[in-house]
């Protein structure tokens, strides 16, 4: 099943599942692809009540489930990963570090503009 971005809005404050179902975190927002504007990454609430930041996950291949959002990736994998403050917003210079930590290949535009674009 392919996730739309209108549908992905609704599974915000939803929980994310790594591929065993074990809980990662709290669905927080969706990065879509500049070239294509399919989703492509969301933000993962994880951490202590009181220490909360935002991780990167691909989304291209995830399923959803009943109130859940399954990736194809390890829980530890996903809480690895390149991350920003509840608050803070990815720098164009931190895309190509979330990309490679899922071994991904980042191609930014003809003009070198930005990948990732929240919505």
């Amino acid at each position: 099943m392919v996730i739309q971005i209108a549908d992905i809005r609704e599974w915000r404050e939803h929980d994310v599942v790594d591929a065993d179902g074990k809980k990662i975190g709290t669905l927080e927002s969706v990065y879509v692809d500049t070239a294509t504007d399919e989703p492509s990454f969301a933000t993962v609430t994880v951490g202590l009540p009181t220490r909360h930041r935002l991780v990167f996950v691909p989304i291209g291949e995830a399923t959803v489930g009943p109130g859940y959002l399954r990736v194809p990736y390890d829980k530890s994998t996903v809480k690895d990963a390149p991350a920003i403050e509840t608050d803070g917003v990815l720098a164009a210079e931190q895309e190509p570090e979330v990309f490679a930590h899922y071994e991904l290949e980042h191609q930014p535009g003809a003009g070198g503009e930005r990948r990732l674009a929240r919505r």
